[in-house]
């Protein structure tokens, strides 16, 4: 624990500030999810029933996303609560979308997974894109069907 503290506290201001950030919005999420729908916390955004090519982004805004994305994980694992994929997206989304950094997060299913207690054997995961790059959620999404696609910023349209 102490070697965990001291590698946070050892973290540049800016980065200190991001992942307390992410704490406290991961909790929010949470509560978000379980109190209300997922239309509510998606309405800002544009849906796509097929994917569409992801939209450019400068090599900035890739470094950028791909520490936020890195950062919030980060943060999930400290959490008293879970902060799954969907969770960390929703996150990471805001995040992106609130430094004008343009992006698309992923909904897909799969059947088969005997880690899940759905009757119907699905289980389901959340990933998030900027530009070419996966940021948040990459571990296992290529054995998901893509289901949905919400994107933001230059990506609309």
């Amino acid at each position: 624990m102490m070697r965990k503290l001291q590698q946070f506290f050892a973290l540049p201001w800016w980065q200190k500030g991001l992942f307390l950030q992410a704490w406290f919005l991961l909790g929010w999420m949470r509560a978000a999810i379980l109190a209300t729908s997922f239309k509510h916390l998606a309405r800002k955004l544009e849906h796509h029933r097929l994917p569409p090519p992801p939209a450019p982004a400068t090599l900035e805004q890739l470094r950028i996303a791909n520490r936020i994305g890195k950062l919030v994980a980060s943060a999930a694992k400290y959490t008293p609560w879970q902060s799954l994929c969907l969770a960390q997206v929703l996150v990471v989304q805001r995040l992106l979308a609130s430094r004008d950094i343009p992006g698309q997060f992923y909904l897909g299913v799969r059947r088969g997974c005997e880690l899940t207690d759905d009757p119907t054997g699905l289980s389901a995961h959340a990933w998030l894109q900027c530009g070419q790059y996966i940021v948040n959620g990459a571990a296992g999404h290529e054995r998901f069907t893509v289901v949905s696609t919400f994107s933001w910023g230059a990506a609309h349209g």
